[in-house]
């Protein structure tokens, strides 16, 4: 059982982090800087796959350098790369590597990110590819053929959008990911406590732990990119306007207050968080501080 599910398991107040795999081989910000700050803080590390449609190094090899530090890594897989012989063998590869958490996502469209002409796969979505980590967990693969070794222990992930309009169709879907497998969810970035409260007091019948996904906001540029762009997000006015009044020199410290009130607003409402610092690792500890986490 990995860490991570005992923890869940156990009823305690979970928190996990987010990497993001470098543009290249060289490995110093994601593994000696980014990973330094959060790994004594947090259960376990999403390591990101082509986060957005952008190449980078595969989130499998980074995983694998974290579980050889004994850290406790979850593998993203997403379907737009692959096609279900490469998820299942990715899958597979990363079980026999020490990697035991997987999150199961769609994946951005290409046109999105850095290679717009690149061919996208999506043979699987979120839910198959749940399906699928299930079929391996009981000893077959999807085209119903016996393993040779079953990986039984697998903690299957997946994502939900509690800030989605209308929010019945997300829990629809969350219903299909947990028929299907999912063991644990990470949200999308949310921001406003209401409409948490709101998806919460529906999803909460599923019985399935939630961790609540928090983006670190920097800026009020950044909180207007994700208002227009991001669907499913939406940084309320009162998180926007303090930051725009903030100086660059005060705009850190704002950011983390403004975090840390969200933070204890949702801690009674779900079973831990998740959170993604993008680029702002260093900020973490003093964040999770402020929350007495």
């Amino acid at each position: 059982m990995s860490k991570l599910q005992e923890s869940l398991e156990q009823g305690k107040f979970t928190i996990t982090g987010e990497v993001g795999p470098p543009k290249g081989v060289d490995l110093e910000h994601c593994m000696d800087k980014e990973v330094s700050y959060i790994k004594d803080r947090v259960v376990a590390i999403n390591v990101t796959d082509n986060q957005s449609s952008v190449m980078r190094i595969s989130s499998l090899s980074i995983c694998t350098l974290l579980a050889r530090q004994g850290l406790e890594p979850i593998l993203q897989i997403t379907a737009r790369d692959r096609n279900r012989l490469a998820i299942q063998g990715d899958i597979l590869g990363g079980y026999v590597l020490g990697i035991r958490n997987i999150l199961a996502l769609t994946g951005d469209h290409n046109s999105a990110g850095d290679h717009p002409e690149s061919k996208p796969v999506f043979d699987l979505d979120s839910v198959s590819i749940l399906t699928a980590m299930n079929s391996l967990k009981n000893g077959k693969d999807l085209a119903g053929q016996e393993l040779e070794g079953v990986p039984g222990d697998i903690f299957c992930g997946a994502i939900v959008t509690p800030g989605a309009d209308p929010i019945e169709m997300q829990l629809i879907k969350m219903e299909r990911k947990i028929e299907e497998g999912a063991q644990f969810f990470q949200t999308q970035a949310i921001y406003d406590s209401k409409v948490f409260e709101n998806f919460m007091d529906k999803a909460s019948k599923y019985k399935v732990p939630v961790l609540c996904g928090i983006v670190i906001i920097k800026s009020a540029g950044m909180a207007n990119y994700m208002n227009n762009f991001v669907p499913g997000v939406q940084v309320p006015d009162s998180m926007i306007t303090p930051l725009k009044e903030a100086s660059k020199e005060d705009r850190p410290k704002k950011s983390i207050e403004l975090m840390v009130e969200f933070i204890k607003e949702v801690k009674p409402m779900c079973q831990g968080l998740h959170i993604m610092a993008m680029g702002w690792e260093k900020y973490v500890p003093e964040l999770l501080d402020m929350c007495d986490l």
